[in-house]
């Protein structure tokens, strides 16, 4: 194990600041309905987002080795939650837009594919609770 640490650092009420073993940081709160003041990102949202940036460096990086001309690239991510507790995700639904010239539609579904099933820990990782379906959009 590295010798670095995640910290959460309680700052009030239901705000806590995390601080990535990097030293990168992000405000996390709760909800008014979790006694929060909606001052940060959810924590299970930021689950739901290391997915999509997970999985959309991984496509990025197979297809700029496929020599794909990609301008653009996102994600939109949806998900269900369980109703009881812990109300983890049950289905997740990402679809990608790449943008550029001439890309191939093989190229975007294997990148996908291979990120979603080998590459990409968090999806690995969320995927083991959850049902992950893709799908994707060439913008030109």
């Amino acid at each position: 194990m590295s010798d670095k640490k995640a910290i959460v650092k309680w700052a009030g009420g239901m705000t806590f600041i995390g601080e990535s073993p990097t030293g990168h940081s992000v405000v996390m709160d709760a909800g008014a309905d979790s006694g929060g003041n909606d001052k940060g990102i959810r924590p299970m949202e930021m689950l739901l987002l290391g997915m999509g940036g997970c999985s959309s460096i991984d496509v990025m990086m197979i297809l700029k080795k496929a020599r794909q001309d990609v301008q653009d690239c996102w994600v939109e991510l949806e998900a269900e939650r369980q109703d009881d507790h812990p109300r983890h995700f049950n289905k997740i639904h990402a679809k990608f837009f790449v943008k550029g010239s001439n890309i191939d539609p093989k190229h975007v579904a294997r990148a996908i594919e291979l990120s979603r099933d080998k590459y990409c820990s968090a999806s690995v990782q969320l995927g083991a609770l959850a049902e992950i379906t893709t799908e994707f959009e060439i913008v030109e």
